[in-house]
């Protein structure tokens, strides 16, 4: 059995924002919510601070959300380890990432990073934007070519939890020669759009008739998918993405479209691993 969704955290806005979004997540799914600190593993002369931190937070969790079940834990194998084994133990890991502000959009970390790309669960990486569960639509990203259905039920589940819908979105790259500008080669988006459409149309059907209270409509743009995705994002409740799981040589890894939003979007955004 696991212990619903895990959040990380550590003291700061972000991650208190984290705490607020996994406390409304944890009500529409009907589970609870587990807070974890993990720090070093070498003796720490502020575990007292830790401790006092997790109760403070689980507390303002438990009055903003009356009945919500909240547990607390100190881990001490390290960060990235405590809460990769962490969320081993939950169905959804939440953290918190900053905003840098302007153009630079936000900054995950090298322990958001590293954490998003090799857990097994899917992690939600929260921004403080002033509103702890932004309303929206779902939006996620779409491979016409390698759709993958864990990223999509994710995306329509956590739809159906809200009552919205979802925005599939696919970006079609065009041929390498269509970098030598329209006056040189033809204009092949109007005869490649309608067979990508269709294909899109194609993937989204039994998610329809799955989730047929969820209107779904597909998107498919020229271009580059971490751009409009990090555009949709400004409208969305949710962007969800995907990140491959299969074995490589330079082991757990996250893609550039999913790096992109992780950075820029506006919206907490949604890694779920994918095979």
């Amino acid at each position: 059995m696991t212990q619903g969704i895990v959040v990380g955290v550590d003291g700061t806005d972000q991650a208190y924002a984290a705490a607020e979004w996994a406390a409304n997540e944890a009500v529409l799914r009907g589970t609870g919510v587990h807070l974890v600190h993990a720090r070093e593993p070498w003796p720490d002369p502020d575990e007292a601070w830790a401790e006092e931190l997790l109760a403070r937070t689980a507390g303002r969790l438990r009055d903003a959300c009356p009945g919500l079940s909240v547990t607390t834990r100190v881990l001490t194998s390290g960060p990235v380890p405590g809460l990769v084994a962490a969320a081993d133990t939950g169905d959804l890991l939440v953290l918190g990432s900053r905003a840098l502000g302007g153009v630079a959009g936000y900054l995950v970390g090298s322990v958001g990073l590293s954490v998003a790309g090799a857990v097994g669960r899917p992690v939600v990486l929260v921004r403080t934007l002033g509103t702890a569960f932004p309303r929206g639509r779902v939006t996620v990203g779409v491979d016409a070519e390698e759709p993958a259905d864990a990223v999509l039920e994710f995306a329509f589940e956590e739809a159906a939890r809200r009552s919205t819908d979802v925005k599939a979105v696919y970006a079609q790259q065009l041929p390498l020669y269509g970098a030598l500008g329209p006056a040189m080669v033809p204009d092949v988006r109007p005869a490649v759009a309608p067979a990508v459409e269709r294909s899109l149309d194609e993937i989204l059907r039994p998610w329809r008739e799955k989730y047929p209270a969820v209107p779904a409509a597909g998107r498919v743009v020229v271009g580059s998918a971490g751009v409009e995705l990090v555009q949709s994002s400004d409208d969305a409740a949710l962007v969800v993405v995907g990140r491959r799981t299969r074995g490589s040589t330079l082991g757990a890894h996250i893609g550039s479209v999913t790096h992109s939003v992780l950075h820029h979007s506006r919206a907490p955004v949604a890694v779920v691993p994918h095979d």
